[in-house]
């Protein structure tokens, strides 16, 4: 051990130094969700309002989550309104919404993103011990980078996606989550048939395969290494974009559904049965569209 050389030392603290930023970053994104994500309101008690609506009391406005309003005369106002009525997004609403959704993609996805991002920067270490040209590599921050960018560009759609359905009253200001019954059928149905589809099999393959999705797309040089990571994302938002849409459903700051994903995701991923969990899920919703639909 007291042998090794400078390049192999560096080496082993480079691995360490990996695994301690995916920890680092899994658990800021994390407690940024859990504090409230700049929503004026934590998650804990946005959760607890998704599950239990009828908890909601008249003294929550949509423009200020837990704003008190006792001390003010209310008199002739219409509460049910003031709980459903879209608030206007300025550019700064805009910023914070695609932040929200851009962490919680980070927190929810990382965990299952690690042994693909590990792998490369096993064999980015790897290629250096054996004397590669260093500029011909790039480190592993870029091919995280190329992953999270895919990522952000999923965050504005579905940043868009929230501002249309809240815009339109599908979706609750306050809570965040559906308030109507065709639209929570509709997404839990159209979700479990992704779920069973070819295309989302197709883009689960690459996630569970990083070895060969590595071996296969392989480029050098940054450009390359970015390119990697963004192919990757790409296909890890075409195995999960249907499932965030389940969000819309349950509630978009809702930890109870948010860790429920992540964990299905997880399970998909890198579980030997994780496909079969998959396929089960989606039939599971399928019936659960449909009851909510008929019943």
């Amino acid at each position: 051990m007291n042998g090794a050389s400078p390049l192999e030392r560096l080496l082993r603290r480079d691995r360490v130094i990996t695994i301690a930023g995916l920890v680092t970053l899994c658990l800021l994104a994390w407690l940024y969700i859990v504090a409230g994500a700049g929503l004026g309101m934590n998650a804990w008690e946005m959760s607890r309002l998704a599950l239990f609506p009828h908890l909601q009391t008249p003294n929550m406005t949509p423009d200020m989550p837990g704003m008190d309003m006792s001390g003010m005369d209310m008199s002739g106002m219409d509460m049910s309104a003031m709980v459903t009525e879209p608030r206007v997004w300025g550019a700064a609403k805009w910023a914070l919404m695609i932040a929200m959704w851009w962490v919680m993609m980070v927190a929810m996805m990382s965990p299952s993103a690690a042994p693909t991002i590990l792998l490369y920067a096993r064999v980015h270490r790897h290629a250096l011990a054996q004397g590669q040209i260093p500029d011909k590599l790039a480190p592993t921050g870029v091919f995280m980078a190329g992953y999270l960018l895919v990522w952000l560009g999923f965050s504005v759609a579905a940043t868009a996606l929230h501002w249309l359905l809240e815009r339109e009253a599908f979706v609750s200001a306050t809570m965040m989550s559906s308030q109507s019954r065709s639209l929570s059928a509709i997404v839990l149905i159209a979700v479990g048939l992704y779920q069973l589809s070819p295309f989302k099999n197709a883009c689960l393959s690459h996630c569970r395969a990083p070895t060969a999705f590595l071996a296969q797309h392989w480029r050098p040089h940054a450009v390359g290494a970015l390119r990697l990571g963004a192919l990757h994302g790409a296909f890890c938002v075409g195995c999960c974009w249907m499932l965030m849409a389940l969000l819309f459903v349950g509630g978009v700051m809702n930890l109870v559904w948010v860790a429920a994903l992540a964990i299905l995701v997880l399970v998909e991923k890198l579980f030997p049965a994780g496909p079969w969990v998959g396929r089960a899920a989606g039939i599971a919703l399928i019936a659960w569209g449909s009851a909510t639909l008929l019943v």
